[in-house]
């Protein structure tokens, strides 16, 4: 036999509420950003729910249409400018910018400052 309207959102609570998360819709969201290292991704008016435990949130982002846009200048890590700083012994500035010239590539980085 078929529930009607709401069932399913209700047996989906309970069982939210069994793994100890509390669900709320975030209501009037007027963009989500997601950055990577080369790019964002711009989601305007989305559906956002979040799923609340004692120890983090789970965000789902529901979106009708999104924009891709590359960056660019690519955004690298402290862990590898570090890296690359210690390698090559340079400053962090100098690294970066070697990091920007071989598009992220750690390993031509490094060959890049260490054979001028």
């Amino acid at each position: 036999m078929m529930r009607g309207g709401g069932g399913g959102n209700r047996e989906m609570r309970r069982m939210l509420d069994r793994m100890g998360l509390d669900m709320k819709e975030l209501t009037n969201v007027q963009e989500v950003i997601i950055k990577t290292d080369k790019k964002e991704i711009i989601i305007a008016k989305p559906a956002v729910t979040e799923m609340k435990s004692k120890d983090n949130s789970i965000f789902q982002v529901i979106a009708n249409s999104y924009e891709e846009k590359e960056l660019e200048t690519p955004i690298f890590s402290e862990d590898d400018i570090m890296l690359v700083c210690s390698q090559a012994n340079v400053t962090p500035e100098v690294a970066a910018n070697a990091l920007k010239e071989t598009g992220g590539d750690l390993s031509r980085a490094i060959l890049l400052l260490t054979t001028k």
